[in-house]
């Protein structure tokens, strides 16, 4: 992805969307006065702050505990199968004989995967759902069964492990299931989503949803409201207009926004999706016409309605999950390493000047949302409630100890706190101040995909901090290369490319003179 890719301007020539593009592709935009307007509503709402990552964790976590159980019942049945090929303890069995039985486990369980049979968000029935278990372990535990036999096990133990995998197997997915469609009901499991139109697709998507309960419609805006326009959709309230939608409390809760207008109007949808194209959420169109190019879009379903994914890739479960458990295991350990030198710059600020030892400041988080981001004080008291100037090459509201502390980034340590309680991550997009400007814009009208930096966590760090964009932006081209390389790391996101970050992070701002912080 080049930095002209990713940094054009709202001026620039629209692209049709591509299947798993990360940021939002703009189809045609809207006219400037509507996306301004748009934009502006946007950022001037103040949202609370919402942690919309936890509600995709629980998601991972249950399924994550299916496949821990079923790992855990196959790999118990598997040692007392090879216990009983053996003579003696299973452990001396030698490794011909032993390497099948212990790898068959992790062979169904890849299997059970690929198939989909750990999607417990998706509704289907329970003898649907037994069905694809017993096919999807036939097909594993036939080839496991095919590999212990070649390697000279007896025929006897294998068959009756192979029973007795299958029957618990069975009774531990009904379990499963049950639990998955009650938590389903109860909501914890549902996707929260934003329905944009009033329309009968929009009734046609929540009259389904009544029967496979997949989302939790949490409210219904359109574009064009009218005394006919209903003030109910089934049992989501339809809220208002667009520009409400964007001042709505509940907004960053939601992980999609589906639009509901007839893909007939295809006017009408392209002006729709330049508008939403502000808002980091997933957009996703209902299709309600044949013939839709599947190389145009991502294709799925959602309360049992074909969707095309409009903007960014499916969602990856497991990533979320691997990235929150770095922070808290490597956000703790550095929490403790650096707690008697937080303590000593504590000591240092307040002998250096009046006032608070820490800043505190609100700014946007993932999905938009507002958190309250920490840092220490390095601004005398009465200049620090102004943040909409960014700091400049020896700035005189800096003090002297607060100089050091921007030069060596040890202002940024608090901000630990925000990652051990889930607002950041210790890799990701800088958090800007919502009312940030360059010069004398609003830093966001600089630069289309300003917002995609909001489909992810804030980090302490980042991947456009270890390529020398951090500090202040005073140009429009620095704002356009920070997102560009915001938006680039969001693409390629792994938990080794946020160890490389981390690693890179102390040399390259120890080796980095020019710029101001």
């Amino acid at each position: 992805m080049t930095m002209a890719r990713a940094a054009r301007t709202l001026s620039s020539p629209p692209r049709s969307p591509r299947a798993g593009d990360a940021p939002p592709r703009r189809i045609e935009t809207a006219s400037p006065e509507d996306c301004r307007a748009f934009e502006d509503a946007l950022n001037e709402s103040s949202a609370p702050r919402v942690d919309n990552s936890s509600q995709l964790l629980r998601q991972t976590g249950f399924m994550a505990a299916a496949r821990t159980l079923d790992l855990a019942i196959l790999y118990a049945l598997a040692a007392s199968g090879l216990a009983a090929s053996v003579s003696g303890p299973f452990w001396g069995a030698p490794f011909y004989l032993a390497a099948p039985w212990f790898l068959a486990p992790a062979m169904v369980s890849y299997i059970f995967t690929l198939t989909g049979i750990y999607d417990f968000l998706k509704s289907s029935s329970l003898f649907a759902h037994l069905a694809k278990t017993s096919a999807g372990f036939a097909l594993g535990g036939g080839l496991a069964a095919l590999w212990i036999a070649f390697s000279g096990a007896p025929m006897r133990p294998v068959i009756l492990t192979g029973g007795a995998s299958a029957v618990a197997l069975l009774a531990v997915h009904a379990a499963l299931y049950l639990t998955a469609a009650h938590l389903r009901s109860s909501g914890a499991l549902r996707t929260k989503v934003v329905i944009v139109g009033a329309t009968p697709n929009a009734r046609a998507l929540i009259e389904a949803n009544a029967e496979t309960g997949d989302l939790d419609v949490i409210g219904v805006f359109d574009d064009r409201m009218d005394e006919r326009t209903p003030s109910v959709i089934g049992d989501a309230p339809v809220i208002g207009t667009l520009e409400d939608m964007t001042s709505w409390a509940r907004l960053p809760e939601a992980r999609k926004i589906i639009i509901t207008v007839t893909s007939h109007a295809e006017t009408r949808v392209r002006q729709l999706v330049s508008r939403l194209d502000a808002l980091p959420q997933r957009i996703a169109l209902f299709l309600d016409v044949e013939g839709t190019d599947p190389r145009a879009t991502t294709l799925s379903r959602l309360a049992d309605s074909p969707i095309a994914y409009l903007s960014g890739g499916p969602d990856c479960r497991s990533a979320a999950v691997a990235k929150r458990a770095q922070d808290l295991a490597i956000g703790a350990l550095g929490f403790l390493a650096v707690a008697p030198a937080m303590a000593v710059i504590a000591l240092l600020i307040k002998l250096d000047s009046p006032g608070p030892v820490f800043f505190r400041q609100f700014r946007h988080g993932f999905n938009n949302s507002i958190i309250e981001v920490w840092k220490f004080r390095t601004m005398r008291p009465e200049e620090a409630s102004r943040p909409t100037r960014q700091v400049e090459a020896d700035d005189p509201r800096v003090t002297r100890i607060g100089r050091f502390l921007r030069k060596t980034s040890l202002d940024e340590l608090p901000q630990l706190f925000n990652v051990l309680r889930g607002d950041m991550s210790l890799v990701g997009p800088r958090p800007h101040a919502i009312d940030m400007k360059t010069g004398d814009v609003e830093s966001h009208r600089l630069v289309a995909e300003y917002a995609h930096r909001h489909r992810v966590k804030p980090g302490i760090t980042g991947w456009a901090a270890v390529h020398g964009s951090r500090g202040p932006v005073h140009t429009p081209e620095a704002v356009r290369e920070r997102v560009a390389y915001d938006i680039e790391y969001i693409e390629r996101q792994n938990v080794w490319l946020d160890l490389w970050i981390m690693l890179m992070t102390v040399p390259c701002l120890l080796g980095d003179r020019l710029a101001p912080r």
